[in-house]
């Protein structure tokens, strides 16, 4: 074996290192999960008075979940001279026509709600969410997305915690609408559902930096102005602020028991588009934040489970480098004589594989009754995470090398359950580069399997089957989506059908 194949061998598993570090670190969060499942939050003493309370909706573009959400929150339980609602809308389509028309129905039956329009897009959501918090009456603000539908006593569950002087936000736990509508929202749901449940209790409860999701939860106002209010240098707007208030020690609380029900993407370009906007706002998050976190005088504990956190999506990138060496190291190790040196990748595939099991099915295991009918698509789960990997290593490093881009909505279609309305294609997910390269690792990765078979390299199959699945599930259904759309060009709608 020459110096090159000796120092390819060795960024070969030094990639699988880190990757094995990243993925074991799920380990991590469900034994803190589990340390801490049952050190439940209570309010700390009870408030003197019922605190005026703003609910805020940031809306761009949502003709189809908009009035289902303005209905939803009118509907919120709680005392009506300390309860006011804003529609805080940007869009451009048939939605402000909606939108006002609702605030109208409910203004007459006695909510104090009004519109908010601005003629620009200036801070994208983060702007739109300053703009109503100038022009707020309350002391607390709720935020929910387009896609929510809040239940009636959120805000008589939430409140009672800033009895507590400290805490500065709380948040609730999400629901999925339409997990049963395709494969690709239940293995969405399933990933939701383990952020939330273990990651948000283990962080929250172990007394590590936890952050709002964007929607369903309520911030004290004077949280939000003491950590420098909405900024739009990231995007995502809602870690920014979490991070930076904490780090002016507010404390956060998380309540999974209060579920807040929202739709997942239907289509897979529209969670393509989501995604790439998460991973690229962690990126330039931790590109802000990571520097004064480190040099603050919080616990090692905390730092290093921030920096985790924040720079979590540096994996993906590692996984397309790891893509492309994975078959050549195969390669290189048969012609050499290593067959059993195969056997190597073992471990760090349990690390980091294995681990995304454990970690999904114990999540499974507490939402609770029928999570043995969920656990089948676990397969699924992992092929997404894998086939992922093109868009989010796209995404990470626009934001390593400064590219912006604006905030791209998530399309809504008002999915529930297995059914969905016809919906404009402007409401589809954009087509981009992507699939093209996603496609080309489905060849390269058909032939590493044709080569092992040949070869009868037994051992490496597993892993090479299991990228062929993830990147073929994520490309195939990019490109399948695109053709629907055309063949609804002429009529300019578009159904949304279950996918596979």
């Amino acid at each position: 074996m020459n110096a090159a194949e000796i120092i390819f061998l060795a960024v070969y598993f030094g990639v699988m290192a880190v990757l094995s570090m990243y993925g074991s670190h799920r380990y991590r969060m469900a034994y803190w999960y589990y340390r801490h499942k049952l050190d439940l939050p209570t309010p700390n003493g009870r408030l003197e008075r019922t605190p005026k309370v703003t609910v805020q909706l940031p809306v761009f573009n949502e003709m189809y979940v908009v009035e289902r959400l303005i209905d939803s929150v009118c509907l919120i339980d709680y005392p009506r001279d300390c309860f006011e609602v804003q529609v805080l809308d940007d869009s451009t389509d048939e939605t402000c026509g909606i939108a006002r028309a609702c605030v109208e129905r409910w203004k007459q039956k006695g909510i104090d709600i009004s519109y908010v329009h601005r003629v620009n897009r200036v801070g994208f959501k983060a702007g739109a969410l300053e703009h109503g918090l100038s022009l707020a009456k309350g002391e607390f603000v709720a935020v929910f997305d387009a896609d929510f539908v809040p239940s009636q006593d959120f805000l008589r569950r939430t409140v009672p915690f800033f009895a507590d002087a400290g805490v500065g936000m709380v948040q609730v736990r999400w629901g999925h609408l339409n997990r049963e509508f395709s494969l690709l929202t239940q293995a969405q749901s399933i990933l939701l559902d383990g952020h939330f449940i273990i990651e948000h209790t283990a962080r929250n409860r172990s007394g590590c930096f936890f952050n709002f999701n964007g929607t369903a939860g309520i911030w004290r106002r004077d949280c939000i102005r003491d950590a420098g209010g909405w900024q739009h240098d990231t995007l995502t707007e809602d870690l920014d602020l979490s991070y930076r208030a904490q780090l002016k020690k507010w404390r956060f609380v998380f309540l999974p028991e209060i579920v807040s029900p929202a739709e997942v993407p239907v289509d897979m370009n529209a969670f393509k588009s989501q995604q790439h906007r998460w991973a690229k706002g962690s990126i330039q998050t931790a590109k802000k934040l990571l520097p004064r976190i480190i040099a603050s005088e919080l616990p090692f504990r905390v730092k290093h489970e921030a920096f985790m956190h924040l720079t979590n999506n540096v994996a993906y990138v590692l996984m397309i480098v790891l893509s492309l060496m994975m078959p050549l190291s195969m390669a290189v190790r048969f012609r050499h004589g290593m067959y059993e040196t195969l056997f190597l990748d073992l471990p760090v595939f349990l690390a980091s594989t294995a681990s995304v099991s454990f970690f999904y099915v114990a999540t499974q295991r507490e939402v609770g009754m029928g999570w043995w009918e969920r656990v089948k698509y676990l397969p699924v789960v992992l092929g997404l995470g894998i086939g992922m990997a093109v868009n989010q290593s796209k995404a990470v490093l626009e934001a390593l090398f400064d590219q912006q881009s604006d905030f791209a909505r998530t399309p809504k279609t008002g999915s529930e359950g297995k059914a969905v309305r016809a919906v404009h294609k402007s409401y589809r997910g954009k087509r981009s580069w992507v699939p093209a390269i996603e496609l080309g690792f489905c060849a390269y990765f058909l032939g590493a399997i044709w080569y092992a078979w040949d070869m009868g390299i037994w051992s490496s199959m597993p892993y090479l089957l299991l990228f062929l699945f993830g990147f073929s599930y994520v490309a195939l259904n990019s490109v399948v989506e695109w053709g629907g759309r055309a063949k609804a060009g002429a009529s300019n709608v578009a159904v949304a059908q279950p996918t596979a």
